[in-house]
């Protein structure tokens, strides 16, 4: 951590930016503007025009600097005259030539798409809150951002941007990262007195609070996993605790920006999914050889952080399981404080937190003070997240995004845009199925309508001429 070092050596003292988007991660961008000295939010932008302004009174904005526009001659004029602007047209934040750094989080991927488009064309750097945009095209506008000189990055806050960083620091200092990814914001919670596990909605990621009572027979499968016993465990509590509810697709896009952007690999056959303690992660997530679950290291997956009441949770944080292939610097790794497995061969590395807006600026000042992104050294569309449908569905149905419980998620092998081929699931976001589809059936390109004049697939299209047809 040297940006305490970095920023004050740029040439400039602060970053100007436009946040699109003021959800919870978007306004936490902006309302945390006046406790970081290198950033600077004077433009918010969102269809919700109230929610825009919100933003900035929230952030302690004195009212009378704010104004609203959709002009952009007059949004000039306004930020010349030191006002903080909110507006609902994108043409504004192109139009002055002081913000450096558009923020992108309007979780919508076709708004997602031509907003950074439009935005790296402007030569404005993009950091890119939203992970939907992100899962489908993310590589192509890197690279377009590239040929612009311009940065495009992920950022800070979320957990993609987050395990980036955690990867790339373990590669630097020479550790071997045998698995990795993150926890899901839900948290599984056990009370042994009463015998019942119980999930608290959030009402972002889990809409329903719910608790189930745990057999006589099956607590035993709750408590700390036995050595050599980790895919029996791991079976027995997916079983066990199937009722509640599970990770969604929204969990797998943020996977599947981890698996492009480091030699992270989803497991041949679905994810596992677990629900683990944090010091079963060494134990479960790791190679078969060592009593884990895996049959090839390099491996991606996600927990649900099971825990008593009293215990510490993972957060929605991130975690890599890793060995030193040296004994005595594994030595010093399995009994300096890490969690270790039982033959302490490996040791689990986590972050139980992501702190989402509140921490982004590092993202946005390194784009913008320093044309450097927080992100990992490549990143290449070699898996997409796909969807299958999970009841039958009509042709003409409007299908949604990563919170329909008509579709369900995986993650597959990126291929390029023909009939049969899987399509990426954020290109199906508010399209029309073609043909009635099954329950269970993949979700092809020949199932879905075409949308006309769509930024996201014709950046789909340039994605796969660039890096999977040569």
């Amino acid at each position: 951590m040297i940006y305490h070092h970095l920023f004050r050596q740029a040439n400039k003292s602060e970053v100007v930016a436009a946040v699109i988007g003021t959800g919870h991660f978007g306004k936490a961008v902006v309302t945390q503007q006046k406790f970081n000295q290198f950033v600077n939010v004077r433009v918010v932008m969102d269809k919700d025009i109230d929610s825009a302004k919100d933003a900035l009174i929230t952030a302690g904005i004195d009212e009378e600097l704010i104004e609203y526009t959709e002009d952009s001659k007059e949004a000039i004029r306004l930020f010349a005259s030191g006002k903080y602007i909110y507006t609902d047209n994108l043409d504004v934040i192109l139009a002055i030539d002081e913000i450096g750094v558009v923020c992108e989080g309007t979780g919508v991927p076709e708004a997602g798409a031509v907003h950074a488009q439009k935005a790296i064309e402007k030569g404005k750097h993009v950091a890119m809150i939203n992970k939907e945009t992100d899962s489908a095209v993310g590589p192509i506008l890197k690279h377009l951002a590239k040929e612009a000189g311009v940065i495009y990055t992920p950022v800070d806050g979320d957990q993609h941007g987050l395990l980036m960083s955690m990867y790339e620091w373990a590669n630097e200092i020479g550790l071997t990262v045998i698995s990795g990814g993150k926890a899901r914001d839900g948290e599984f919670i056990l009370d042994e007195d009463k015998q019942t596990v119980s999930i608290e909605a959030d009402g972002i990621t889990v809409h329903e609070s719910k608790e189930i009572l745990i057999s006589d027979e099956d607590i035993k499968y709750l408590k700390m996993i036995p050595e050599g016993k980790s895919e029996e465990y791991v079976h027995r509590r997916a079983e066990i605790l199937s009722e509640l509810p599970g990770a969604g697709a929204f969990d797998l896009c943020e996977l599947t920006i981890m698996a492009n952007s480091t030699k992270l690999n989803p497991a041949s056959e679905r994810l596992q999914k677990a629900s683990l303690r944090i010091t079963e992660l060494p134990v479960a997530y790791c190679h078969h050889d060592n009593g884990g679950g895996f049959t090839e290291e390099s491996t991606i997956d996600l927990i649900t952080c099971l825990r008593r009441q009293d215990e510490s949770g993972m957060g929605g944080g991130v975690y890599i399981v890793v060995r030193c292939d040296n004994a005595y610097s594994n030595y010093i790794l399995t009994t300096k404080g890490q969690i270790p497995n039982y033959d302490k061969s490996t040791a689990v590395i986590y972050r139980p937190y992501h702190l989402c807006g509140v921490e982004t600026s590092t993202s946005i000042a390194s784009a913008g003070l320093l044309n450097l992104d927080t992100g990992s050294l490549e990143y290449k569309p070699r898996y997409d997240l796909v969807k299958y449908a999970a009841r039958d569905i009509k042709a003409g149905e409007t299908l949604g995004n990563d919170h329909d419980l008509s579709l369900e998620a995986d993650i597959a092998p990126a291929k390029t845009m023909e009939s049969n081929h899987a399509i990426p699931g954020h290109l199906i976001t508010g399209n029309k199925a073609k043909v009635d589809i099954k329950a269970g059936e993949l979700i092809t390109y020949d199932k879905i309508v075409r949308p006309d004049h769509s930024a996201l697939w014709e950046l789909r299209e340039k994605q796969d001429i660039e890096f999977l047809s040569k």
